[in-house]
């Protein structure tokens, strides 16, 4: 009897551990809910679908989505988050207590994607869009709070293989080897912390639904002095799993 009960002791806490992580694993497994993005649906370039899965360090990135010819020349837009399209952010001023939308340039945010898609600086001496020359409407959106898919045309046909790529930054993600302190002074830097990646797929629009997946190939300068790719990821942490996974598919007409 004494046996028994002493078994019983043990079991029910060996049990509760094997209940516990069989709800884990089933929270891992669920499918991400995505939202639906449709962007430049008027435009006469074959039809693009980007899915972007959400992973662990995923909240509130900046990002932005480019092509790119196979020789690195820009190409266009196709998407990109609209307080750095715009050059507005939604709490960009402190106003009687409350924070309020406001101009603010922010360098170090996607600073890959600036440097190539702009070849003026603006007023501030940088290369982002202002609220006096925004991106267009038709290719900036909210930042999507999780996983997503971007529905979104070029505005022209693509004759030929292109470089698609997507820059994501997250604001204050310090580690240990990109420290508060690691350049004083710079205050983009502070705003920004570990740099932003640069994912990168090589596609065919002339193969149809074909999956490409978008892999990392550098970080951004970490104050947004140039449009560098810089190819070292191993001080990278947090900052590569924002994302688990990034595909396109060229779809079928």
């Amino acid at each position: 009897m004494n046996t028994l009960r002493t078994n019983t002791f043990y079991l029910f806490p060996v049990l509760f551990a094997i209940l516990l992580n069989s709800c884990k694993s089933t929270d891992q497994d669920q499918k991400p809910v995505f939202e639906n993005i449709s962007k430049n649906p008027n435009a006469t370039g074959q039809l693009l679908e980007i899915k972007v899965v959400e992973g662990p360090e995923h909240n509130h990135p900046l990002m932005a989505f480019w092509l790119e010819s196979k020789d690195g020349d820009f190409i266009q837009t196709l998407f990109v988050a609209r307080s750095i399209g715009k050059g507005v952010f939604e709490h960009g001023k402190a106003e009687k207590g409350q924070w309020m939308p406001g101009e603010i340039q922010r360098p170090a945010a996607l600073p890959v994607w600036s440097h190539r898609q702009q070849k003026k600086k603006n007023k501030y001496g940088n290369y982002l869009p202002t609220p006096e020359n925004p991106i267009p409407d038709t290719y900036t959106g909210a930042t999507p709070k999780q996983s997503f898919v971007l529905k979104v045309r070029p505005d022209n046909r693509i004759a030929s293989p292109v470089r698609i790529r997507m820059e994501i930054n997250q604001a204050f993600d310090w580690n240990e080897h990109w420290t508060n302190d690691k350049f004083p002074g710079a205050q983009e830097y502070k705003n920004s912390a570990q740099p932003a990646i640069v994912y990168e797929a090589l596609i065919n629009p002339k193969v149809t639904d074909s999956t490409y997946t978008l892999k990392p190939i550098g970080h951004a300068h970490y104050a947004g002095k140039n449009g560098k790719i810089y190819e070292d990821l191993s001080t990278i942490t947090t900052t590569q799993k924002i994302v688990r996974r990034v595909t396109v598919r060229v779809k079928e007409e």
